[in-house]
């Protein structure tokens, strides 16, 4: 029995593929793996309690951590009587760090990595939709944030592994390929010449021409490169659905966050998108009750939802995380964060609802992933009557609209 427990990013549980191929390779048996998040104090304590289930469900299993919580934290990690082995980021991608000799903590400074090709992932929903990393770690620092102690700077794979890792990907029936990365925007900064992210889509499409859908996942909307944006508007391959990491609505706030984008900045990467490519869909990540934020900061954020024409809310809860400098900063009430939260993906929830039913009545090419459901281009969750081969681009009229789903009919 080999079992993998995963908490946070998509990177995360696409790394998990990773550790379940080598763990299997190197004989690892009866254990259970757990790949841990430090994004937020509450993934790290779902992490905790799922270590000590895991340990009573499974009493006679070598139980290992890994993850970017245990990359942060080895020693507190090591310290639960339930784990047998900690291993870190870059460890766990490593076939010989599953035998059972060695050191408990397998965890190097991240700061000295330089990897970038053997994280090459080629998707866990083969046939379907594949993920390919093509970028790790980040330079940037904003105040809230843990993930460069878990992951390290940003290290990017070379345009010719990620077109090999393509072409790999589409011969074995992949219709959509989603690019995924700590810091998507930042591709190329490392690299001999220092390609753009657009550059490397734009020959990437160009040199495989069996790729019929590509989608991005979070982008950095002051990274945007020009020539991304000219493939937004003139490549029908690449999906029109953007998804923004802006954090705030509010200009303090966000320099209290050290991002690097104002609000009016915000606005205009939207309004862009929606004038190079009309009826995109576009998504933000929100954090709610940072440290000093106030009434009026809150409702900026709230307001950039329907200003800027967000459809897709994704709300993180403000979590203090050790080491930062937000953490030091004064905090709010639990209870305020909480409250503002739900605010906010309310709002998110009204706005989707609005853009769902405003898709009723158009046409959608719907990737069918199981019976009767699928995903737009817009990346919308469609339902429909019928069957259709699983894997399968089925052109559908959308006849109605819920809260969160569409309906399609044959066109």
């Amino acid at each position: 029995m080999l079992d993998i427990i995963t908490f946070g990013c998509r990177l995360n549980r696409l790394e998990s593929e990773v550790i379940r191929r080598h763990a299997a390779a190197a004989g690892l048996g009866d254990a259970v793996i757990v790949n841990t998040c430090a994004v937020t104090s509450e993934a790290e304590r779902q992490a905790r309690q799922a270590i000590r289930r895991a340990r009573r469900e499974h009493p006679h299993a070598q139980l290992v951590v890994t993850g970017c919580a245990a990359q942060i934290a080895p020693e507190r990690y090591a310290a639960m009587p339930e784990v047998d082995l900690v291993l870190g980021n870059e460890e766990k991608l490593r076939r010989e760090s599953y035998g059972t000799a060695g050191a408990r903590i397998r965890v190097a400074e991240i700061g000295a990595a330089r990897e970038t090709a053997a994280h090459l992932i080629d998707g866990v929903d083969a046939r379907i939709r594949g993920f390919l990393q093509v970028q790790r770690g980040c330079d940037h620092r904003c105040t809230f944030c843990v993930i460069p102690l878990g992951r390290g700077d940003s290290r990017s794979a070379a345009i010719g592994e990620i077109v090999a890792q393509a072409r790999h990907l589409v011969e074995r029936g992949v219709r959509e390929i989603v690019l995924t990365g700590v810091d998507l925007t930042g591709y190329g900064g490392d690299l001999p010449g220092r390609p753009a992210l657009g550059q490397m889509v734009r020959r990437l499409l160009a040199l495989v021409p069996g790729l019929e859908r590509l989608r991005l996942s979070s982008l950095d909307p002051a990274e945007i490169d020009d020539e991304l944006w000219r493939l937004l508007a003139q490549e029908p391959r690449l999906m029109p659905h953007l998804h923004l990491s802006l954090q705030s609505g509010d200009d303090l706030v966000l320099k209290r966050m050290k991002r690097r984008h104002r609000r009016d900045e915000a606005l205009a990467a939207c309004r862009r998108a929606r004038e190079l490519r009309p009826g995109i869909a576009l998504g933000a990540d929100l954090i709610a009750g940072f440290p000093t934020e106030d009434e009026a900061m809150a409702e900026r954020s709230r307001s950039l939802i329907a200003e800027a024409g967000i459809d897709y809310v994704h709300v993180f809860p403000y979590s203090a995380r050790p080491g930062t400098p937000a953490a030091r900063m004064p905090q709010l009430p639990g209870g305020l964060v909480y409250e503002r939260a739900a605010r906010l993906r309310a709002a998110g929830e009204a706005a989707l609802a609005q853009a769902l039913a405003a898709r009723v009545g158009a046409e959608a090419a719907v990737l069918i992933e199981r019976p009767g459901f699928g995903h737009s281009e817009h990346f919308a969750p469609v339902r429909f009557a019928g069957d259709a081969p699983r894997g399968s681009v089925l052109r559908l009229r959308i006849a109605a609209a819920t809260a969160s789903e569409l309906w399609g009919a044959a066109a």
